[in-house]
């Protein structure tokens, strides 16, 4: 296989090529016309089928009421915004609800991991579809899972269905994402440097989002946890922007677009204020950890945040895959193979307070199948190391992730509609 070009442009899906059901590009992303209409989207989509009033709109973007009738106007010829119904109203007439319209567009996420592939198709709600799974030998090579990714795509594909925005794949780290180029992933030489994005945009016809499987995880399980506590509309501003920070978008956005052609009233900050904050903890073939901090995914000054399986807790322990003695990852695994899943869930919790302490984070949020296979052990047992290590009454919550690797994937595919990566 022609492994192609490193730079792997995005929109390279969008002009000559046909996907993978033959139609010819994709959906032309930047027809969404922008920042603004990212944000009223999102808000459309934190607020479910009740929807919202374009008075509410306007007071939470900062825009005009003109400017939000000229963007729903557009939405709605789009497909993408409808009426949801009336609204009593205490001076006149009722207000018009509008509501996003879920089945307007579907997005694609794959989770590669290290022996299995998952694959789910989303609404633009986040509600997964379709799914398909199966097992993947990552060591083959990435020519091999560049198959298994177009035929898993191809299986939970609707071609008679709405239009899909894009692929989202979740892949071991370390990797760029910006470029979309695999990195140097332990125990697996073949896979560094592979361009996986452009080679993937290239089979698919669709664009396509690189990025870490732990990342991918962090935003999916901190979209659930947000959009679960989602105020009502009596909530003050300030608890509004700090859950809104993530309630939509793969990556929080910061500020509203202050004034543009359609007349937004000033530069409004609107999500971003960072307060709430988790560390997802995925425990699987591997270990590793995804950050949300100030309303977004943070990767690190070289993409390389995150690689918790990696501490060493024990001098001189059992040798780690990836060369050193005593890495949390050896520790844990070792624990789970002899059958020890309270000890695994201790070493967790031991690394996880390491983690709280410097990151003052206010949920540790748990996932992957070891966890799945134990969920109330993991927490009650990641839970006690905290309690018994914290220096604060106020120590972070312990919880399951409500949301997978692939649909966080998915997410990344959906960014271009409800705010910027």
């Amino acid at each position: 296989m022609n492994r192609g070009s490193g730079s792997g442009n995005r929109g390279s899906g969008n002009s000559g090529h046909r996907d993978v059901y033959g139609r010819r590009g994709g959906v032309n992303l930047p027809a969404l016309r922008g920042h603004n209409d990212a944000l009223v989207l999102d808000l459309l989509r934190a607020a479910g089928p009740a929807g919202l009033g374009r008075t509410e709109l306007a007071a939470r973007t900062g825009l005009t009421p003109q400017a939000v009738s000229k963007i729903t106007a557009r939405l709605g010829a789009d497909g993408l915004v409808a009426e949801a119904g009336r609204a009593a109203s205490t001076g006149g007439k009722p207000r018009t609800l509008l509501r996003l319209v879920p089945d307007a567009r579907h997005a694609v996420g794959v989770h590669l991991d290290r022996d299995e592939l998952l694959a789910v198709r989303v609404d633009l709600a986040g509600r997964v579809v379709a799914e398909s799974g199966g097992p993947l030998d990552f060591g083959a090579g990435p020519e091999a899972a560049v198959e298994a990714v177009v035929r898993a795509v191809a299986r939970v594909g609707d071609p008679s269905g709405p239009p899909l925005l894009g692929v989202g794949v979740a892949a071991p780290g370390p990797l760029d994402h910006r470029a979309g180029v695999m990195g140097r992933v332990t125990g697996f030489p073949s896979w560094k440097d592979f361009p996986l994005r452009g080679v993937l945009e290239g089979r698919l016809g669709l664009p396509v989002l690189l990025d870490k499987d732990t990342n991918a995880g962090a935003a999916a399980a901190a979209g659930a946890w947000l959009r679960a506590t989602w105020p009502d509309a009596d909530a003050d501003a300030d608890a509004d922007a700090d859950v809104h920070a993530g309630a939509g978008a793969y990556a929080g956005r910061g500020v509203g677009v202050g004034p543009d052609a359609e007349g937004a009233e000033g530069a409004q900050v609107y999500a971003g204020g960072g307060a709430r904050t988790c560390v997802y903890l995925h425990i699987g073939t591997g270990l590793g950890a995804g950050l949300w901090l100030g309303g977004g995914v943070y990767r690190g000054a070289r993409s390389a945040a995150g690689e918790f399986g990696h501490q060493v807790l024990l001098l001189d322990g059992p040798r780690c895959r990836c060369g050193a003695r005593g890495c949390v990852e050896a520790l844990c695994l070792e624990a789970v193979a002899r059958g020890d899943v309270p000890e695994a869930a201790r070493i967790v919790g031991e690394a996880a307070a390491n983690l709280v302490a410097l990151l003052d984070v206010d949920r540790v949020l748990l996932g992957g199948r070891v966890v799945a296979a134990a969920p109330d052990v993991f927490v009650a047992g990641v839970g006690a190391v905290l309690a018994a290590r914290a220096l604060d009454p106020a120590r972070p919550v312990v919880a399951l992730a409500g949301a997978g690797v692939a649909e966080g994937a998915a997410e990344m595919a959906l960014t271009p509609v409800f705010g910027r990566g």
